[in-house]
């Protein structure tokens, strides 16, 4: 049987499985069901200074099928009081010292301030803390969350003054509304963090009621900017989690928390391939309920036991060298699109995404009453895009056309012209 189990920075936990500072760990109640349900660790709902909410606080865009591709919201951190909350995590890590159990901290941008929750907070017994540098939307007005987060002098100072008194491991949590989310992380790590956890929700409005002109959600007629997340967000989290799992200069190496449109075992794989040690999902459990857990749990260790992995260790960062700039890409890599004619079902959808957007590669012909579509070799860049369209599973493939040429990168290209050893690459005809 495979070992789940991972050590976060000394943090113990049955799985990589987390719930993230949100809605779903508001309560010990929520908290105490997740654990049952399989989670192997929770980040409480940020606590803070008292704060009051507003009513209609979530917003979603659906697209084609798809129920909450992505969700906004404008609620802010936790509304109960402070002191209900660290007797219930004081519960809960008796009740559960095997799970992971960290804490979610957003103050005042004081010394005293942050020294006053580290301490109050770690009396609870919890593993460890997260530092709210993230949230974009309403507590970012007071200068909190996302306001100290996108100022790396500001993210370094206060991660200082928290190791000042902190006993257990401090987790920084990243926001992406940053051109180079790579300058806060290095920030934070230079302030002394344990570790990161990114991303935290991205600036956005869903949408707007073209009856009454308000956007969603709408709070008596009006709205604000919130926090986006869900499906929607995974590939921008993605490529964040990389970049700071793979910067060379980091001042150093910390265990990193992938956040951001999780909701399989297979998003969570790919996060922990590009160097996350553990994963944390909302949206997921705010669309499905805790037990989706089961599933995530069962399909990393079918996944891992097909693979021939016997820890999360064996993969963790695994793809990490095999994202490169693209001047190191290779120019001679030379693959077309194939149609089988068998399965095709004539829709023409490859046609159309070829012929008006991409390159004119797809020939159509009228054969017995029926489109036929056939693709023009010599033409076709390989593009891909027929490919993604075509609703016939299998009807397209891409061949390997390399004809043995040897691997030729931009930057190697570029070397040989600038050495005369080489002729200019002419472009494709188009037409």
């Amino acid at each position: 049987m495979p070992d789940l189990s991972i050590d976060f920075c000394g943090i113990k936990s049955p799985n990589p499985f987390w719930l993230a500072s949100a809605p779903p760990t508001n309560s010990a109640y929520q908290v105490a069901r997740a654990f049952e349900a399989g989670w192997g660790g929770a980040v409480w709902k940020t606590i803070g200074e008292p704060i009051v909410n507003v009513s209609s606080r979530y917003s979603a865009v659906h697209y084609a099928n798809q129920r909450v591709l992505g969700l906004n919201n404008i609620e802010l951190i936790t509304d109960r009081p402070l002191a209900d909350n660290l007797r219930e995590i004081a519960d809960i890590k008796k009740r559960y010292p095997k799970n992971a159990l960290l804490v979610s901290l957003m103050v005042d941008s004081t010394r005293a301030a942050w020294h006053d929750i580290v301490k109050r907070t770690e009396d609870t017994g919890c593993d460890g803390l997260e530092l709210n540098f993230g949230c974009p939307h309403g507590m970012s007005e007071r200068g909190m969350g996302s306001a100290v987060g996108q100022v790396p002098e500001y993210a370094c100072q206060i991660t200082e003054w928290v190791k000042e008194v902190a006993t257990t491991p401090v987790m920084i949590k990243l926001t992406p509304n940053v051109t180079d989310i790579r300058y806060i992380a290095r920030a934070a790590v230079r302030g002394g963090a344990d570790a990161l956890s990114m991303i935290n929700t991205i600036n956005s409005i869903t949408g707007i009621d073209l009856d009454t002109f308000v956007p969603r959600p709408a709070v008596r007629g009006q709205s604000s900017h919130g926090g986006y997340c869900g499906p929607a967000v995974k590939p921008i989290a993605l490529n964040m989690v990389q970049q700071v799992a793979a910067d060379e200069q980091a001042p150093r190496r910390v265990p990193l928390s992938g956040i951001g449109g999780i909701q399989s075992w297979s998003d969570a794989v790919e996060f922990m391939l590009v160097g996350a040690t553990s994963v944390q999902v909302c949206t997921a459990v705010m669309h499905y309920g805790f037990r989706i857990v089961a599933g995530m749990i069962e399909g990393m260790e079918n996944w891992m036991r097909e693979k021939g992995f016997t820890c999360t260790r064996d993969f963790i960062g695994k793809s990490l060298d095999r994202v490169t700039d693209w001047g190191n890409l290779d120019l001679n890599y030379a693959i077309t699109a194939q149609i089988d004619q068998k399965l095709c079902i004539h829709c023409g959808l490859c046609y159309i995404a070829c012929e008006d957007g991409c390159h004119q590669s797809i020939r159509m012909e009228k054969r017995n009453g029926t489109n036929h579509y056939e693709v023009i070799t010599e033409k076709c860049v390989g593009c891909n895009m027929c490919l993604l369209v075509c609703p016939a599973e299998g009807c397209i493939t891409m061949q390997d056309q390399s004809g043995g040429k040897p691997a030729m990168s931009w930057n190697q290209y570029q070397k040989l012209l600038a050495e005369g050893k080489i002729a200019p690459l002419q472009p494709p005809a188009h037409v």
